[in-house]
């Protein structure tokens, strides 16, 4: 049986931009943890570390649609050099700033500064689609992406925090800068594979944002990944109660790799069934697991009940993306690929926010009803959005037509 893996890997340059867009993303994963990690051992105020990572996440949240937009229009090497540049620059005067105790107004401004950081998941998600639009390897393709951002987020915040623990404060954002550097050039510099830039036509106006699925998926996703955030915030909660609070790392290291394994196995499957119900079932799944965690009572309970709940989340953003690439333009496709990746970090920043203070008023077991609530909404937003998620004539015809603005 041929591997699917092998088989998107033949596509000239695939191997080459798939390998830079993972170092370049790293800086996903390691910049917010590392900023806290730096902040809190230089000024020994988590408040302040926590409200300067929250400025450079949610700012890249909001920025990078527009970012995106801007791609779609001029092309990723016109637009992520400058940007990348002002970044980096932006990441080295917040190390400074931390290392030689400058005024508190400039970590703010260096780490919302450093939000003009392009969006790597769009960018090569783009590159797939360019190689392989309408054809099968587009889902194995997406799933790849889906399981390099698991391992994105497993790698780099425990390398980030690792490194600022071992070495010296700095040194986690420091690492992730140098990342964002040599991984962003190696990108840039492949040419040959850069999607073309696209002349905006019907339906291809204005942002992406607009289109009704680009919306209901966005707004999905937000509370997707609240359930990120507030499992692993009630686990390193529920794992302190419990006198382990050792055991945090390794819950939650499950709860990746039960995503992981899954994200693996759906890349090298053909699924017939129609992407919106594929998303659906997806849901459901993702909001029944977060059910049993409200009954642990011990470690290996939550590590087995969170590892359930991961088994879902790579079939949610696979087939989240692949309905994206479905409606939206290809003139608009980095925007609306963005919009997915900023919906998820704002609903991690939001659901840690509501997590930490339903945890602090009423114990830890009662942070996952967060959870809860959270794949509630999800799955009641993709149910109602099935019939405009419905793909029709789109998957074998292309998008241009099936891109309806919202009324």
């Amino acid at each position: 049986m041929q591997n699917p893996y092998a088989e998107i890997f033949r596509a000239p340059g695939a191997t080459g931009f798939a390998a830079a867009g993972f170092i370049a993303r790293l800086p996903i994963a390691m910049a917010p943890i590392g900023i806290v990690a730096m902040l809190s051992q230089t000024r020994g105020e988590y408040w302040l570390a926590g409200a300067v990572a929250a400025t450079f996440a949610l700012g890249n949240a909001f920025v990078s649609p527009q970012t995106s937009r801007l791609v779609d229009r001029l092309g990723q090497t016109r637009v992520a050099v400058p940007t990348t540049l002002l970044t980096f620059i932006a990441f080295a005067v917040l190390i400074v700033a931390a290392n030689q105790d400058w005024p508190v107004w400039t970590l703010f401004v260096s780490a919302l500064a450093a939000a003009a950081m392009p969006s790597m998941p769009a960018m090569v998600r783009a590159r797939w689609t360019e190689l392989f639009r309408g054809r099968p390897q587009m889902n194995t393709a997406f799933a790849f992406e889906s399981v390099a951002d698991e391992l994105v987020y497993i790698v780099g915040a425990s390398l980030s925090v690792g490194l600022s623990a071992a070495l010296f404060p700095e040194a986690g954002v420091l690492a992730s800068t140098l990342f964002l550097a040599i991984g962003w050039a190696a990108f840039l510099l492949q040419r040959s594979t850069e999607p073309q830039v696209r002349p905006a036509g019907h339906g291809s106006s204005g942002s992406a944002i607009r289109l009704r699925p680009v919306q209901i998926i966005t707004f999905a996703i937000i509370f997707v990944g609240a359930t990120f955030a507030t499992t692993e915030v009630s686990t390193v909660a529920l794992t302190k109660e419990l006198g382990q609070p050792g055991a945090a790392s390794f819950v939650i290291g499950v709860y990746a790799l039960g995503s992981f394994m899954l994200g693996i196995v759906i890349g090298a499957l053909n699924l017939k069934a129609p992407l919106q119900r594929q998303l659906a079932i997806a849901v459901a799944v993702l909001a029944l697991s977060t059910l049993p965690p409200l009954t642990a009572g011990s470690v290996p309970l939550p590590a087995l009940t969170v590892f359930l709940s991961g088994v879902a989340i790579s079939p949610t953003f696979i087939t989240a993306f692949g309905l994206i690439e479905r409606h939206v333009p290809e003139a608009m496709l980095t925007e609306g690929i963005t919009w997915v990746t900023t919906g998820i970090g704002i609903g991690m920043a939001l659901g840690a926010f509501v997590a930490g203070a339903v945890v602090d008023a009423f114990g830890a077991q009662n942070g996952f009803w967060v959870s809860v609530a959270s794949g509630t909404i999800a799955l009641i937003t993709v149910l109602l959005g099935q019939r405009s998620l419905a793909t029709h004539k789109c998957e074998l015809e292309g998008c241009e037509a099936a891109a309806v603005p919202a009324e």
